[in-house]
């Protein structure tokens, strides 16, 4: 019964760490996005820089991916 725990903990850990992850980068691409948009028209030149300052949060998905798998992997 202690390793069922264990093993739901864990699961649930790694969850949390992609969840989370994955909510903050939601919360900030919002606002990067708008941001983004309300650049380019007035500029459709921003239109590169935008896309690419648009991209970046998803890499906190990447890093939270990534810790959920070391989390699993240590178990």
């Amino acid at each position: 019964m202690v390793a069922e725990m264990g093993t739901g903990l864990i699961a649930i850990g790694a969850g949390l760490a992609v969840g989370l992850s994955a909510l903050g980068a939601g919360l900030a691409e919002k606002e990067i996005g708008a941001a983004a948009i309300g650049a380019m028209a007035e500029k459709e030149t921003l239109f590169g820089k935008g896309l690419i300052l648009t991209v970046i949060p998803e890499t906190l998905v990447i890093f939270g991916l990534v810790i959920a798998i070391l989390i699993i992997g240590m178990a």
